[in-house]
């Protein structure tokens, strides 16, 4: 480790002079914003719906800033759409859906505050009281803050007003212009990526406590390295067995959701290799995990589905730690497979009623494979409690992938419980 590791570890007087100096960098940052952003100014008002904007740029929502001509830039950006509203949506409440939006938004109705976010890319959903919007024309303003990176409106997220009996259509044609370019904000020291940092913050202050159990969501940060995640997870587990003084403490973990956008063909994907690894974990006593396969995002790396991943959680704990045999509590895993003339047989452990596809899309998501290793998409069906698969222009299958992707688009594999089968490869290419 760096001096500046070694000092990060033990001497709490050098995190907190860190810490300060992020903060003054921030603050300074801001300051300077608030200065320079030409819309805030009170001379021109661009909350105000009457802004001129003929000198307004036209651009597409949802799309990002550096489609436009604002490549690289950080700082604040105004937008502006005007929509027509009837009188009986007017008299309504209504939810203003802003999609998810990659910087901290500022979001007006004819001139008035109706909601802001913080950061991050959360999905904006405003609700609106009655007499928010008027009869005939208003003016939607977005004034978006990015402090790093690339800012904007994210693409597959619906930016729409919903009303009670009306549903009108943001996405299109608004105006937006610069309010301010100032350099991006310095990244800023993270201590919790740093050697001991979570630990000695979160996990030895309570070694004196007693657990049930443990909950762990994590391994987005460790797809660079997937396979390696194998023999991490299962220290980690083992760590703190030791640390609680608790050997059989039940530890439960999520498998890596569905991420980025979908690959046309069979692919290879550090994603499902990390799922893999942590499929494999289960080997370890007193393990369980939920498969969430189905609940994640093309662009947002932390699901909006928290209930769905909570139920399940709650099921594998219901079942394995409270002994409730009742609970099903997993989907379908596979267990082996038999190659049966040009079609290979997909048998599965017990978990659940029948098995069934769902979703949509031109395939069941089952690649397939011979001796040249190379993967294309096979026909499935289910029958007699298996998957069969095959494709005609292989003679002659050894192996079979299912769901092996950052993000797997088709039909996907549930038992009749609604619980989603864990990505697997029969192969050890």
């Amino acid at each position: 480790a760096s001096y500046n590791e070694i000092q990060l570890a033990k001497n709490p007087d050098y995190i907190k002079s860190i810490e300060n100096k992020d903060k003054e960098l921030e603050e300074k940052w801001d300051k300077t914003l608030k200065k320079e952003d030409e819309g805030s100014k009170p001379k021109n008002n661009w909350i105000s719906n009457a802004t001129n904007t003929k000198d307004w740029i036209e651009t597409k929502v949802p799309g990002y800033w550096n489609s436009t001509s604002l490549v690289r830039i950080n700082g604040s950006v105004w937008y502006k759409k005007e929509v027509e509203i009837s009188k009986n949506m007017a008299s309504q409440e209504s939810v203003l859906e802003l999609g998810s939006i990659m910087g901290v938004d500022s979001t007006y109705v004819n001139g008035k505050l109706v909601g802001n976010e913080n950061g991050g890319n959360k999905p904006r959903k405003y609700k609106l009281q009655a007499n928010t919007f008027v009869e005939g024309k208003n003016i939607i303003t977005v004034k978006i803050i990015n402090k790093r990176n690339n800012g904007g409106f994210q693409p597959n997220y619906n930016y729409t007003i919903i009303g009670k009996d009306e549903k009108i259509d943001l996405s299109g044609i608004w105006k937006f212009k610069l309010g301010a370019k100032l350099d991006q904000l310095p990244e800023v020291v993270n201590i919790k990526l740093k050697p001991r940092g979570l630990y000695n913050a979160m996990i030895e202050p309570i070694k004196n406590y007693t657990f049930k159990g443990a909950i762990w969501y994590q391994g987005e940060a460790n797809t660079r390295r997937p396979k390696e995640y194998a023999q991490i997870l299962p220290a980690l587990i083992t760590n703190w067995r030791t640390h609680f003084n608790n050997p059989t403490m039940p530890f439960l973990f999520v498998q890596l959701p569905n991420y980025m956008a979908p690959q046309e063909q069979p692919s290879d994907s550090n994603w499902a290799l990390l799922r893999e690894s942590q499929l494999k974990t289960l080997s370890l006593p007193n393990t369980g995990m939920a498969t969430t396969i189905d609940v994640g995002e093309i662009n947002d790396i932390h699901p909006h589905k928290k209930k769905d991943v909570g139920t399940r959680l709650a099921m594998v704990a219901q079942n394995q730690v409270y002994k409730n045999s009742k609970i099903i509590s997993s989907g379908p895993r596979y267990q082996s497979m038999k190659v049966e003339k040009n079609k290979i047989a997909v048998s599965f452990s017990t978990f659940g009623s029948a098995l069934q596809f769902k979703g949509q899309g031109n395939h069941t998501n089952f690649a397939i494979a011979g001796a040249d290793k190379k993967f294309v998409w096979g026909q499935a069906k289910i029958e007699n409690g298996k998957i069969i698969i095959w494709n005609d222009a292989i003679a002659n299958p050894i192996a079979v992938r299912y769901a092996w992707a950052d993000n797997p688009d088709g039909e996907l594999l549930f038992n009749s419980e609604g619980l989603p089968a864990s990505p697997f490869r029969t192969d050890v290419w």
